[in-house]
């Protein structure tokens, strides 16, 4: 009609554009609610889920009815349980296939290098938070007197069943089992002392004359090892990366079975896309079927509070203050921007409270979200939710001076570096499910002599505590994961490539490729500006 009129507007010189027609606030608001619709009913379902939890607890469901109750959430841990070896396999082979064997090495050592001062960070963060806040003093509880308290383990034996499930007997059975040291209890006579071998001893379990091993012979605590059930992700993640190596080594021999790992794990991430709009529902039965679970709060909140608040305060200011300063120091970008691509996938771990379950939307959120290639979350992200345990590391510190202060057990300086040592160490390879982390809390009290029986305190309050350690674990792998993004473009742009503006595809017949994280003469098509990808 302005045309008509001779009110057109008039034309815009050539290199120039016309500025965009300022929209209404009701279009504003209706575009910002798409596209964030999913962090939207995540969080949400947090909160609905909360507060059904609160309205169902006057009913006092007994187990089996808590069960029924809980079981859209049931659905969702299977459904995240059952991505999770096809994704972690598949997304590590195609990544470690892509990269160069220098360029690996260079990403995993970055990798490994954040994720060990992170942890490091988060120990002494607990630590000192412990020492400053004194949660054991005034706290109750029968100590000993809870179910489920974990063995305790020799810190060399624990070490040893590290190594052991790096490397796995059996591939099939590193599915869904892991190695684990167990001990059994054998009554040596004085005179068979030296010839323990030879003996035939008493199994703990049978019936003992306890007056005559007390008299007459030595008690010696015999290690064996047996497979306990639980996926065995550690040697799994560093079987995919070797093999993701081979198959790079092959050349073009490798290039169907690479191409097929590929498209398998393209075809994973279209299930996790499905999965994720039906988490908003699971998580709000999860969390609802965990308070209708919990016995008095206020009594729980009476005797551990202190302990409890020691804990969330730590894993607030590591995740809200620590790994931002450290992502803005390197990058310059703004964290918390960071931090909302990724809100959705954080709800997700407080309502699972397990890492491994929460990877697969993990890795959805920070290459759709934050931009991060799909080479870099594929291969850091599997070996984050196996090594970097930010979150258990400060729980263990936390607990491990709780439980010192509890039992009036001072604590020296060689004492207090072996907490924070031993925390480190064995949050590397922790399981990533709920509770892993106390599994572990054995080793580090059992380093400094500490009593075994008071993990059932820990135990009371873990359905609390284990939510917030998840999200700060995942929050810890997302935040390395964009730090490397940031570190290969920066190599990218120093090595003369411009991967701002122009899209590489990768030549896969007799050309190498093109990779940022090596300054060489690389063999690529350029095809006319399109959509940002990764160089890589």
């Amino acid at each position: 009609m302005k045309e008509c009129n001779g009110d057109a507007d008039p034309p815009v010189p050539p290199g120039l554009h016309r500025p965009p027609e300022t929209r209404s606030c009701c279009a504003r608001t209706s575009r910002l609610l798409r596209g964030n619709a999913l962090v939207l009913l995540t969080v949400a379902g947090v909160l609905l889920g909360a507060a059904l939890g609160m309205a169902v607890r006057p009913l006092q469901l007994d187990a089996a009815q808590v069960s029924r109750f809980s079981f859209p959430g049931e659905l969702l841990l299977r459904l995240l349980k059952m991505i999770i070896l096809p994704l972690v396999v598949c997304s590590l082979v195609s990544g470690a296939a892509s990269l160069q064997p220098a360029a690996l090495g260079k990403l995993g050592g970055w990798a490994m290098l954040f994720f060990l001062v992170t942890t490091l960070l988060a120990s002494g963060l607990g630590v000192c938070l412990a020492l400053l806040i004194r949660p054991g003093e005034g706290a109750q509880g029968q100590s000993g007197a809870g179910d489920g308290v974990p063995e305790g383990k020799e810190v060399v034996d624990s070490f040893l069943d590290l190594i052991r499930n790096i490397f796995p007997s059996n591939l099939v059975s590193a599915a869904f089992q892991s190695y684990t040291t167990f001990y059994k209890e054998v009554a040596i006579s004085p005179q068979d002392e030296g010839n323990v071998s030879a003996l035939n001893g008493t199994v703990l379990g049978m019936e003992v004359n306890v007056s005559d091993v007390l008299v007459n012979r030595t008690v010696l605590k015999v290690p064996y090892g047996q497979e306990v059930e639980g996926m065995n992700i550690l040697g799994l993640v560093v079987f995919a990366i070797v093999f993701g190596v081979a198959l790079r080594k092959l050349g073009e021999e490798g290039e169907i079975l690479i191409k097929f790992f590929n498209s398998f794990n393209e075809a994973t991430m279209v299930l996790v896309t499905w999965i994720m709009w039906y988490a908003p529902l699971g998580i709000m039965f999860l969390v609802a079927g965990k308070i209708v679970e919990m016995e008095d709060v206020v009594l729980l909140f009476t005797s551990l509070g202190k302990y409890i608040c020691c804990c969330l305060v730590g894993h607030a200011i590591h995740g809200l203050i620590v790994l931002p300063l450290i992502y803005f120091a390197f990058t310059r970008k703004n964290p918390y921007r960071f931090l909302w691509g990724i809100v959705s996938a954080l709800a997700t771990a407080f309502g699972t409270s397990s890492s491994s379950a929460t990877l697969p939307l993990m890795m959805k959120c920070v290459e759709e979200k934050n931009g991060v290639s799909k080479q870099i979350s594929r291969f850091i992200l599997p070996i984050g939710a196996t090594v970097n345990m930010d979150g258990a590391a400060l729980f263990q510190c936390v607990a491990a001076v709780f439980i010192a202060q509890l039992n009036n057990h001072p604590l020296n300086f060689i004492q207090i570096i072996t907490i924070l040592v031993t925390a480190t160490a064995s949050s590397v390879g922790a399981a990533g499910i709920p509770a892993g982390g106390v599994l572990t809390l054995a080793i580090i009290l059992e380093a400094v002599g500490l009593p075994t029986n008071d993990i059932s305190l820990i135990l009371a309050v873990d359905w609390l505590v284990d939510r917030t350690c998840t999200i700060l674990n995942v929050e810890g792998d997302a935040f390395g994961a964009g730090l490397l993004q940031v570190y290969s473009d920066r190599t990218a742009q120093a090595s003369g490539e411009d991967v701002d503006l122009k899209s590489v595809r990768v030549m896969t017949e007799d050309q190498p490729e093109g990779d940022p994280l090596l300054k060489r003469d690389a063999c690529v098509v350029v095809d006319s500006p399109s959509e940002k990808e990764s160089a890589m």
